[in-house]
């Protein structure tokens, strides 16, 4: 069971979804507005936030970023009916680790957020292995740290699983498609500009301590540690 929290003004939208997430086991928090969706962070952590952009009391993406401080292990997936490019990459700049355009298929939404669950699960497929390591890198993949001689680094849960994706594949060119379906969903429907967003946070985060070269017309290549 997941604790989940929806963020949706829409009473009909949000009353169907808090139930038909009820219905498949997890614990479901519907929040109508920002002030519920805020009173619900402060109560504690979340394993999911579905997050409607258009909300009557606050920004979407300005409420994004809030509940990314608030809630940094949940996976957090924007539910808007914005199409723009634009508005994708600015959701995923501001926290978002997906993004899911209305109106879309109940089907779809819950194939998406069985997959974010799975990859997530401490027992899941990332969190099975023993840690890896990377140059001075260290990465837990049972309590999904990321360490460095400095301390550890707070990764996003997605940035967290390219991490290990990448790192398993040290020195091996990479496909975008492959990515987008190891890291995110065998059957993704969004932008890849979603993994250029989070490669862009992990060289930003990790500094020198990975070099990820862009690889034009394909992918990514993770390049093996020196020295």
């Amino acid at each position: 069971m997941a604790r989940i929290v929806l963020v949706e003004d829409d009473e009909t939208i949000g009353d169907r979804l808090a139930g038909t997430l009820r219905g498949l086991g997890h614990e479901s928090t519907w929040c109508p507005d920002a002030a519920s969706a805020r009173a619900r962070a402060a109560r504690g952590p979340a394993d999911l936030v579905l997050l409607d952009l258009g909300l009557p009391d606050a920004d979407g993406f300005e409420l994004c970023r809030e509940l990314r401080e608030r809630l940094p292990g949940a996976v957090l997936v924007v539910l808007s009916a914005r199409t723009g490019e634009m508005d994708v990459i600015q959701a995923l700049e501001s926290g978002a680790d997906d993004y899911l355009t209305k109106p879309f298929r109940l089907a779809e939404l819950q194939a998406r957020l069985a997959a974010h669950l799975r990859r997530a699960a401490p027992d899941g497929p990332v969190g099975a292995a023993r840690p890896l390591r990377h140059g001075k890198l260290e990465i837990d993949r049972a309590a999904r740290r990321c360490l460095t001689p400095e301390g550890e680094t707070e990764l996003r849960p997605k940035e967290f699983d390219l991490l290990v994706r990448l790192v398993t594949s040290s020195g091996r060119a990479v496909s975008r498609e492959e990515l987008m379906s190891d890291v995110w969903d065998e059957n993704w429907f969004g932008p890849t500009k979603t993994l250029d967003v989070h490669v862009a946070a992990l060289r930003r985060k990790l500094g020198g301590m990975i070099r990820i070269t862009t690889l034009r017309h394909y992918g990514y290549r993770l390049e093996p540690p020196t020295g």
